[in-house]
Parts: structure tokens; C-alpha cells; sequence
């Protein structure tokens, strides 16, 4: 007796070829997880900015030529400091949401590089308890500073 994929479906007769419908659903979950993988990337979080000066940092001293020239750097909180192996590590990041309407510029992600932990920073930052205190120049490139808005909720990636 041969085998075969068709499969008699009880009370019609007819024939019914059951692979082919296991290998679409088995294609589209794969295309469903590939999307919800590449569409959602990172955590959520908070972050605040903080003016100068920047210097001393805990993470390098007076050492100016650890900051990036571009000015996008940050000040851990406590959330991802890590007992200090945070410093160095870089982050995309960009603002999703805020409390106050149209503080996000739309479609901005920066490259951030973290400086400093929050319990260090000379300038006190917009808000407390943030997850990341962004420099004044990379909250300005992913925030709009017309709404005043003290803290912006954030999505943030190691890269």
C-alpha cells in the first residue's frame, strides 16, 4: 500500500491534501515571528538630560577623548549601570512616548555612548530616576526642547 498525503475528510468524500496547509501555516508563523523579531528591538525605558558640565565623570576622570565629538552621550541610572561595566557601552535610542503631547521628534534614533552614572554627574538632570540622563545635545536630537518636558519615555538597544 502506498502512502500518500491525501487525506479522506469524513462525511463529504472528497479527497483533502493536508501538507500543503501545515507548510503554509508553517511559513507564516515563521514570517510572523521574523517580523515581531525585527520590528521590536530593544527595552523600555526613561531618560532625562542634564546641562554642562560633563566633567568629572565617573567612568573617565577629566579625560575629555572618551566623549564622542558628535556630544550624543549619557549618564547611566541605576537600572543599567552594572556595577560600572556600563561605562563605554553604546546605545540606540529613541523617544516613543512623553507626558507632554508632540515631545518626540518623530522617527529620530541616535547612537549614544554612556559617560557617566547618574550619582556622579556634577549638573543635576530634568528628572529623577530615569533609566538613562541623555546630554543636552542628544535629548535635543530625538526630543522636542520647545515642550519643556522634563522626561521622555524611551526604547534603547545595546549595540
Amino acid at each position: 500500500m502506498a502512502l500518500s498525503n491525501d487525506v479522506r475528510v469524513p462525511c463529504t468524500g472528497k479527497m483533502h491534501r493536508s501538507l500543503p496547509l501545515l507548510q503554509r501555516l508553517a511559513l507564516f508563523s515563521l514570517v510572523v515571528l521574523f517580523f515581531l523579531h525585527t520590528c521590536c528591538y530593544g527595552d523600555v525605558g526613561t531618560a532625562a538630560r542634564y546641562a554642562p558640565p560633563y566633567l568629572p565623570t565617573t567612568c573617565y576622570g577629566s579625560d575629555t577623548s572618551e566623549f564622542p565629538s558628535s556630544n550624543l552621550f549619557a549618564v547611566s541610572g541605576d537600572g543599567i549601570w552594572d556595577n560600572g561595566a556600563a561605562c563605554g557601552r553604546q546605545y540606540l535610542v529613541r523617544c516613543i512616548s512623553a507626558s507632554i503631547r508632540d515631545a518626540c521628534s518623530a522617527n529620530q534614533t541616535i547612537q549614544i555612548k554612556i559617560v557617566d552614572y547618574i550619582n556622579g554627574i556634577p549638573s543635576p538632570p530634568s528628572a529623577q530616576n530615569t533609566t538613562m540622563v541623555l546630554s543636552s545635545t542628544a535629548f535635543a536630537a530625538i526630543a522636542n526642547l520647545t515642550t519643556n518636558s522634563p522626561a521622555i519615555n524611551i526604547e534603547f538597544q545595546q549595540v
